[in-house]
């Protein structure tokens, strides 16, 4: 196999470290970006690392960067995207880009539907993929008009996640916001309207075990060149936030769910799709859908299906052998995260420190932990420490 063409990587929290070591580690040179602060955090020895220009706020500059970038390889870099963010600027700018760089995008017009959850659920009817009853907000009038339509508890939550994490305040963003009441929707809607468009989702009943992700690579003909998923074991913030534990499972129900959708939408390239069982029917209701790799990519590896490699090999017109068969039976726990979410459980009662040790048990992978590596986890660490006794 060809290895050297180098690799370009846009993010450096654990998601883009794990992108990183899964390349760096077949042995391709890897260059890794993000913005000073990110990048402060999740500096890793597997990649020359440096900062870059905004995707959302600095797009020309941006541009450039990856342009001068570009020009000091011999040939063309393979591009990778490890956040919702980086993966629109991509798209936005696919024509520039590709002048120095291997990329697989869908259409532009899928990115922004995908990651605009108002479209992504237009799709989710379209194709006949149950999905929770959701209610888009057009403004305060229109609230008014369907909140007798509204099944409580239900959950707030932005329209685009992004654009929404980019205006607020990171001490107030929260990815879903649970509604008890017809006054807490409205003194919701009326403080987090501020910060973009937001939407009103049914509560979809089980444990967070109950959600589950497949993670997919396509290529140009949406011949299914990678595939495997995991099932979510805790997340943080818990019960709407992000995984902080997840097993390596296979659920041949999830997988013919998901494939056929994202075939239908030609969805090419990586992606993402999560479903979550219904406790009350036991049926599977789609999430959402991010066209990148996700957080958990140290297990892709560590269950056979190294999703970022086989992208590289993809795009450099190597013909990789699908892989569509994984370990099962593996965790991959973000241990700060984790925690963070056990404190939070202890305190609600939902958790003791005996059941959370017991769920560290067995064979398990650790997001950003690596004896080779050691700053990413220790810094991240910290940072989320900090964090969180500046929000207290």
């Amino acid at each position: 196999m060809r290895h050297d063409l180098p690799a370009v990587v846009l993010d450096l929290s654990a998601t883009g470290i794990g992108i990183v070591r899964s390349l760096a580690e077949q042995g391709i040179k890897v260059y890794a970006f993000d913005t000073e602060t990110k990048k402060k955090i999740g500096k890793t020895r597997y990649a020359s690392c440096g900062v870059c220009p905004n995707p959302v706020s600095e797009e020309e500059k941006l541009i450039e960067h990856l342009t001068r970038l570009g020009q000091t390889f011999e040939e063309k870099a393979v591009l990778y995207a490890g956040s919702d963010d980086y993966v629109r600027f991509i798209s936005k700018y696919r024509d520039q880009l590709s002048l120095n760089y291997l990329f697989l995008l869908p259409d532009h017009s899928l990115i922004e539907a995908v990651l605009d959850k108002r479209l992504t659920y237009d799709l989710s009817v379209k194709y006949n993929v149950p999905c929770p009853k959701t209610f888009l907000i057009d403004d305060e009038d229109h609230l008014e008009r369907i909140v007798s339509e509204v099944m409580f508890p239900c959950i707030l939550k932005p329209v685009i996640s992004s654009n929404f994490r980019n205006r607020i305040d990171h001490h107030l963003y929260r990815k879903a916001i649970l509604v008890e009441n017809p006054v807490q929707l409205r003194e919701e809607y009326l403080f987090y309207s501020r910060f973009g468009e937001l939407m009103i989702q049914e509560v979809i009943p089980g444990e967070e075990a109950s959600i589950y992700s497949v993670k997919t690579l396509f290529d140009e003909e949406m011949n299914l060149i990678g595939l495997w998923m995991n099932q979510k074991l805790h997340q943080f913030p818990p019960d709407f936030g992000s995984t902080a534990m997840a097993l390596s499972i296979r659920d041949e129900d999830v997988i013919n769910m998901a494939v056929p959708f994202l075939r239908n939408i030609k969805l090419k390239g990586l992606s993402i799709a999560e479903f979550k069982r219904d406790e009350r029917d036991g049926k599977l209701k789609f999430i959402e859908i991010n066209p990148r790799i996700g957080l958990t990519q140290r297990l892709s590896i560590a269950c056979g299906v190294n999703l970022a490699y086989l992208n590289y090999l993809l795009v450099t017109g190597q013909n990789p052998s699908p892989v569509t068969k994984q370990t099962e039976g593996i965790k991959w726990v973000y241990l700060v995260r984790d925690f963070l979410s056990f404190r939070q459980n202890k305190k609600n009662g939902k958790m003791t420190i005996t059941e959370w040790i017991k769920s560290l048990s067995g064979h398990k992978v650790e997001a950003l932990f690596s004896w080779k590596d050691p700053l990413p986890f220790i810094r991240s660490f910290v940072s989320h420490i900090r964090y969180l006794w500046t929000r207290k």
